[in-house]
């Protein structure tokens, strides 16, 4: 895990949440490796694969909450994967769970795209808070 600054952190999400005409609330993260997230995928999902976030959406219509479980093992393989630092590739992990609490998807044809936009934009967002 590298070292983040939780305040930076805090400051960051709420500004991409306003950004998206929402609020943020409760905001939770659970870092773990590849074991946990396959477990959780295949227990809460029915999915069995490994995957970088798991987002646990508990949104109100203006408020979004939720808890993201975020591998480490898989952000740090995807980082060295596409030549992107460890600890940028976790910040767009990060705020990735959070564009989808904001009602952003990635699945259906051409959101992979609309997705990496909005990730860009809140990592050049990042880039602007001390």
């Amino acid at each position: 895990m590298p070292a983040i600054s939780a305040s930076r952190i805090e400051r960051w999400l709420d500004d991409v949440a306003r950004s998206h005409g929402k609020s943020a609330g409760r905001l939770t993260y659970i870092f773990c490796d590849d074991d946990y997230i396959l477990s959780t995928n295949r227990q809460f999902l029915n999915h069995d694969y490994y995957t970088d976030i798991i987002t646990f959406d508990y949104s109100t219509a203006r408020r979004i909450s939720g808890d993201m479980v975020i591998s480490l093992d898989t952000v740090r393989t995807n980082a060295a994967m596409v030549g992107e630092s460890y600890e940028r590739e976790l910040h767009r992990v990060i705020v990735h769970g959070v564009l989808h609490l904001c009602g952003i998807n990635d699945k259906g044809e051409g959101e992979r795209e609309i997705m990496e936009r909005h990730e860009n934009a809140a990592l050049a967002m990042l880039e602007q808070i001390a």
